[in-house]
């Protein structure tokens, strides 16, 4: 689906004033023929949602899962020079490389998944300041992020998953938590790549300097997006957005992509309604932080990779949902009795 142009923040808000719902048509049609599937109402917990689930954000029903897309966006951000990061801030170059070259886990996982795998770098020459000392970007650096993520979904898939890749991001997901939603740094810092001791303390003093300095009563989301966020957060926040308009239901990663997602959260907590957490991660703040956003996770494998890994692997629950929901007999179609009383 084309977009209308996105040249400002007041234009993201335009957009987010007016925000599609469920169909209610196709939402309803996929209930019934839950109710009256082989099984007792109920007995496949989760999945049921989940087809349901589908079946409304897609505005169809049945629902299909024929084609699923996979979205990681790398950016590079000037608080690594900090020592926040257990990587220096080339490796976001040379893993881009490798998910080009097929030879990371996402890759894996998409080819185990059947799902389509694209990979938007932005701008990994030029870093984003250093956001203990100005704002990361302007206006209009993160706006052009926003509109990238936005323009990367297309009108195809039938799911996405969003993931990213950037050495320091999760320093950034922990200022950006902390001034959307308040607490002491270290309440949303985490080891990220591995970092400990001497590292940590570099790290949760750097997200707490950003804090005072970009924090106010209150903070505009878009503006601590700016402020303290990476072009990957701003495209990934771009690519939900779209993917809401394009009645394409979105998996979302772990502790950066929901970071990413919060901006969302923050004005509108109904955005984030085409969306399911994918899984949650080993850092600690992203239980917290899904719990905020009111996201129960389908998986919680102890995975901390990012680079939309655990939405890449949820990708095979939803699957299962599709599957049971549409090719399940049901009990007319079975002669079997829906219930203890039922004659038939």
């Amino acid at each position: 689906m084309d977009h209308p142009a996105i040249e400002s923040f007041d234009d993201i808000r335009r957009l987010m004033a007016d925000l599609p719902a469920p169909d209610p048509a196709a939402l309803a049609a996929a209930r019934a023929r839950d109710a009256v599937l082989t099984k007792p109402a109920g007995a496949l917990g989760r999945l049921e949602s989940l087809a349901d689930w589908m079946a409304g954000w897609q505005g169809r029903h049945p629902p299909r899962l024929d084609r699923a897309r996979v979205l990681v966006f790398a950016g590079n951000h000037g608080v690594a020079a900090r020592g926040v990061s257990a990587f220096p801030a080339e490796v976001t170059a040379q893993m881009v490389a490798n998910f080009r070259a097929g030879g990371a886990a996402i890759n894996q996982f998409c080819d185990a998944m059947g799902a389509e795998l694209v990979v938007r770098a932005l701008d990994l020459d030029r870093p984003t300041a250093d956001f203990t000392v100005q704002p990361a970007m302007g206006e209009a650096e993160c706006v052009q992020a926003f509109a990238a993520g936005m323009a990367a979904v297309g009108s195809d898939p039938d799911l996405i998953g969003v993931g990213e890749m950037g050495i320091a991001n999760t320093t950034s997901a922990a200022a950006l938590c902390g001034l959307l939603f308040g607490g002491a740094a270290a309440d949303w810092v985490g080891p990220g790549t591995g970092v400990a001791g001497d590292d940590l303390r570099r790290k949760t003093d750097a997200v707490a300097v950003a804090m005072a300095l970009h924090g106010g009563d209150p903070v505009d989301p878009l503006a601590a997006l700016a402020r303290v966020g990476g072009r990957e957060l701003a495209a990934m926040a771009g690519a939900i957005l779209a993917a809401r308009f394009d009645g394409i239901p979105v998996l979302l990663d772990g502790y950066v992509c929901c970071a990413a997602a919060a901006v969302l959260h923050a004005l509108t907590p109904a955005a984030l309604a085409h969306c399911q957490a994918g899984h949650v991660s080993a850092e600690p703040a992203h239980a917290k932080l899904l719990a905020l956003l009111e996201k129960s996770p389908l998986l919680d494998l102890g995975m901390r990779l990012g680079e939309a890994s655990g939405a890449a692997v949820a990708i095979g629950v939803v699957k299962a949902a599709i599957a049971a929901h549409t090719g399940m007999a049901t009990f007319a179609d079975a002669g079997v009795a829906d219930s203890p009383g039922d004659p038939s």
